[in-house]
This record gives C-alpha cells, sequence and structure tokens, in this order.
C-alpha cells in the first residue's frame, strides 16, 4: 500500500491544454473516486499516474518516490480497464495468474498466491473455465483477480463496471467495496457515474474542463456543494435552482417572492441563485414557500416525484409515494432554511 500525491499535474497535447495544473493528496489504503462528464480529464489523470501518457508539467508521488519517468511496471500498480481485457483461450486461473508472469516466485508460490485470490472473489469453483463460460461479472472479477494476485500499491480502475447492465453493476460495487474493505489497498477509481462515486468513495474528485472543482466526503459534495457545477452534477435528479436577488436577509425571487435565509457573503442587490435539492423540497399540506400546478408525476414507490410549475419554472419537489398528487393539482411546496443553497450568478461559487 502506499500515498498517492498529484502535485501541479498538466497535461498537453499539442498546443492544447486539457488538464491544468491539478493537484491531490491520496492517504494510504483510501479509496478516491474521480468523477466528471466525458471529456473533464479524470480518465488522462489516471492513465498518467499508470505511465501510460507521458505528463507534460507537475511531478506524480507514489509513496515517497517520483514516478514521472518510471515505466508503468515500476510504479508498483495495477489496472483494470473498461474492457475486460482477458484471454479467451485461457483458463480463469491462468488469466488471474498472467499477473505473476514475471514474478520471481516459485510455481508454488504463484499457486497458492492465485488460489488466495480467487478465494477472496468467491472464484475458486472457476479456476478452470474459460471466459465464454462465464458471466459478465464474473470476468470482471478475473480482471480484478488478475490485478489483485500481484499486491500492488495502488489499484487503478478506468470505468470498470460501465459495460455491466444495471443489476451487475450493483452487485459489482458492492463487490469492490467489499473487496477494498478486506485489503485495504489505495484505490483510484474513474467514473461518469455519481451514483458509483457516492456509493463507493472515501472521497470524491469532481472534474470540468481540465479543472478539480472539489474533492470531498459524498455528504460533503452533496450537502456542501462548492459551486453549480457540484450542485447539479452530483445527486439525480438535479437540484434546482431559481435566479433572484439577494436583499440582505433573503433572496426575492423574479416573481416578488422573497425567502427569508440566514445571512450570506453577499452584497445587497447581488444576482444569485437559490438552490434546493428535490429530496428537501416536499409536497405540504400546511404553509408553503411555493404553490404551483403538478406536470408530471414520477413514482418511485415509497416517494413520488413531482414537477411543478411554479411562475415559470418547473422544480422538482418530493410527495409520499401513497398519495401522491395528480397531473394538474394545484399544490404548495416547502423547505427548510437550513436546507438551501445560496449561489453567485455570476462565478457560480457558493455563499457561505
Amino acid at each position: 500500500m502506499a500515498t498517492l500525491s498529484l502535485r501541479n499535474l498538466v497535461k498537453s497535447y499539442g498546443k492544447v491544454e486539457v488538464l491544468h495544473g491539478i493537484g491531490l493528496d491520496v492517504a494510504d489504503g483510501e479509496f478516491v473516486v474521480f468523477v466528471g462528464p466525458s471529456g473533464c480529464g479524470k480518465s488522462t489523470t489516471l492513465r498518467m499516474i499508470a505511465g501510460l501518457e507521458e505528463v507534460t508539467g507537475g511531478e506524480i508521488h507514489i509513496g515517497d518516490r517520483l514516478v514521472n519517468n518510471l515505466e508503468p511496471k515500476e510504479r508498483d500498480i495495477a489496472m483494470v480497464f473498461q474492457n475486460y481485457a482477458i484471454y479467451p483461450h485461457m483458463s480463469v486461473r491462468k488469466n488471474i495468474g498472467f499477473g505473476l508472469r514475471t514474478s520471481k516466485l516459485s510455481k508454488e508460490a504463484k499457486d497458492k498466491r492465485i488460489d488466495e485470490v480467487a478465494a477472496i472473489l468467491g472464484m475458486t469453483d472457476l479456476l478452470e473455465r474459460r471466459p465464454n463460460q462465464l458471466s459478465g461479472g464474473q470476468r470482471q472479477r478475473v480482471a480484478i483477480g488478475r490485478a489483485m494476485v500481484r499486491d500492488p500499491a495502488v489499484f487503478l480502475f478506468d470505468e470498470p463496471l460501465s459495460n455491466l447492465d444495471a443489476q451487475l453493476r450493483t452487485q459489482m460495487r458492492l463487490e469492490i467495496k467489499k473487496l477494498h474493505q478486506r485489503v485495504g489497498n489505495t484505490i483510484i477509481f474513474v467514473t461518469h457515474d455519481q451514483v458509483e462515486a457516492m456509493t463507493m468513495a472515501d472521497r470524491i474528485v469532481i472534474m470540468k474542463d481540465g479543472y478539480i472543482q472539489q474533492v470531498g466526503t459524498p455528504l460533503e459534495v452533496y450537502h456542501k456543494p462548492a459551486n453549480t457545477f457540484v450542485a447539479q452534477f452530483i445527486g439525480a435528479p438535479s437540484m434546482n435552482m431559481l435566479p433572484g436577488n439577494w436583499t440582505g436577509k433573503g433572496v426575492k425571487l423574479g416573481d416578488g417572492l422573497g425567502i427569508d435565509l440566514p445571512q450570506r457573503s453577499a452584497d445587497e442587490g447581488s444576482d444569485v441563485i437559490l438552490g434546493i435539492r428535490p429530496d428537501d423540497l416536499v409536497v405540504t399540506g400546511g404553509n408553503g414557500l411555493f404553490s404551483g400546478t403538478v406536470n408530471i408525476v414520477e413514482p418511485l414507490g415509497a416517494d413520488t416525484l413531482v414537477y411543478v410549475g411554479v411562475n415559470g419554472h418547473e422544480v422538482i419537489a418530493k410527495a409520499s409515494g401513497r398519495k401522491p398528487p395528480k397531473a394538474g393539482e394545484t399544490v404548495k411546496l416547502t423547505a427548510k432554511a437550513g436546507e438551501m443553497h445560496l449561489f453567485d450568478a455570476k462565478s457560480g461559487e457558493a455563499l457561505p
């Protein structure tokens, strides 16, 4: 196991800079997930850590070693790719053992290590099968086993679940999280799926256009987003955003409605955006902040999402799953002041 440090990391392709001096420290044994939309730089960062992309500027440290100029095999890392990249003509045993092909271990020691890894992954009974006799989730476990067998300092996962169906993805999320709890290696995991990030990570690194937008625990980035991008990227459905002005005591929305809020570091009269997560905006039978007409109803079982037209804006709110409102009904919506977010309209930054 080892720490990982990225210091002012830059990547350029010709004159085009795609990674703009990012920095991050990962603790020994930490599970860190890089998440963001396509083209944000997350996979490029992972490939630079692995040594598959050259570093244009900055430094990568694994443990106490500067690894910028080391070959991938010298970095003590193991990578699991989006496609399984396992050999169809080899058995599961030989595929897992392929990670030890350059090891100086004896055959007995290699076999023992393969058996240990197979037991951890629940694949002992599958060791003599070929990949075409396995399910998609089992094939992905073979790929993980081939990485595990080397006992690397750092595991790198490049969107390993994106080719699986929804049920298998949920299963493999749990498998990888349990694996981390058992072996405790440092893991860097790249995904575009914010649900994967929220459910698996110790900390999440949210990226956009080659910059890190926020680093924090899943709860921190959900409840205290640094800016409007993070607020809307993390959480499904996205946070409701309502434009308004800061009055000094609260927000005055475009329809003239005033909402009292605790003091924020904003100039009176400045343009702001009021953010409320759908989970925090609920249909109420009493007094509400807003009233509007239900446009669409989405039953989810225990809860129901309702899309409500409020003075020219459509907001998403939560209602009871047992007695949800119907399309066309007028409803009142409410939220607690402590569950509302305020952002600067120009910069998008959160106002503390």
